[in-house]
């Protein structure tokens, strides 16, 4: 009875211990789960933008007074563009607006350059307002690209802040189209700035036209360039924007036929230039900078000339 008992014992105590092995296992194999789950909780997700930046850098250079009018500036050729890439969503190639610049091209690019003045990646555009190379003390200039000084960073002169209107004063005080000057706004003169940055234009956007007529007529000849034409997508984008939004249904756009004329009469007598990006003008004067990119108006001929940072003149 004696040896019954010690043996009940033993075998009890053996048990106990053999039942605990698999009670560690799963203490052990929850413990691992937990830590992994914590891991995971507090890796970093993949963000597949990041360092997207969407609005425009501004230097320390300008002062509160030109923040404001430069963010409101910013503000305007965002609602230009949007609404350009809009109404190439809602009519494609088909809209009489659309057809009038680009004739028979395709939508795809023009709705491709919309979308990157709005919705792109601004990371590397820098707005200043120091004069760092000294243009914007040559008459008429309001502003320049720097070039080879910085490939996507514009400078913004004085000049600018009395001379741009902003989208709710286009339609007003004389404004046309057909008429007007691009740069008479803040979207149309941004819209050229940005698209001659690097960043921004990628060495495509560029110059084969540049007065409205002229763009009117590449949009007949050759649609191939008329879609990378920045004075064609400037024109295009204001027009749309006029007719669809500031004067629904009525828009601004003018006599064209009559602006065509009076061009016409005015390239008679003004400098023969060629309206290809990288074409060099045969009478550059020795004192023009040739870092840059100006706007000079000649009230005789209404003609305007602006020079890039490599030289090139082109006149419309």
């Amino acid at each position: 009875m004696k040896f019954s008992t010690v043996s009940a014992f033993s075998l009890s105590l053996i048990l106990s211990q053999v039942q605990a092995v698999p009670l560690f296992g799963r203490a052990e194999s929850v413990s691992s789960t937990q830590t992994t789950k914590a891991a995971a909780a507090t890796s970093t997700p993949f963000v597949w933008d990041n360092g997207k930046v969407d609005t425009y850098t501004i230097h320390q250079s300008c002062n509160a007074t030109n923040k404001n009018q430069l963010v409101r500036a910013f503000q305007d050729v965002y609602d230009v563009a949007s609404h350009a890439k809009d109404h190439i969503l809602r009519f494609g190639n088909t809209s009489e607006i659309f057809i009038r610049y680009f004739g028979e091209a395709a939508s795809a690019e023009p709705l491709g350059w919309f979308s990157r003045i709005a919705d792109g990646d601004k990371s590397n555009l820098l707005f200043r307002c120091d004069d760092i190379d000294g243009n914007c003390q040559n008459d008429g200039w309001a502003g320049h690209w720097r070039g080879e000084n910085g490939t996507d960073e514009t400078v913004i002169c004085d000049l600018s802040y009395s001379s741009r209107l902003y989208n709710d004063q286009l339609c007003s005080q004389g404004y046309t189209v057909s008429g007007s000057k691009t740069a008479s706004s803040w979207a149309g003169d941004l819209m050229h700035r940005l698209l001659h940055t690097d960043s921004m234009g990628e060495l495509v956007a560029g110059h084969y036209a540049d007065s409205f007529e002229e763009c009117l007529e590449l949009a007949k000849t050759n649609h191939t360039l008329a879609v990378r034409n920045s004075a064609t997508l400037r024109y295009f984008a204001i027009d749309a924007y006029t007719y669809d939004i500031a004067v629904p249904g009525i828009g601004c756009l003018g006599d064209y036929k009559a602006a065509s004329k009076a061009s016409s009469d005015a390239h008679t007598s003004a400098p023969k230039t060629s309206l290809a990006a990288g074409a060099k003008a045969s009478s550059v004067p020795s004192s023009t900078p040739t870092n840059g990119d100006s706007v000079t108006t000649t009230a005789a001929t209404g003609t305007e000339c602006h020079t890039h940072a490599d030289g090139v003149v082109h006149c419309s």
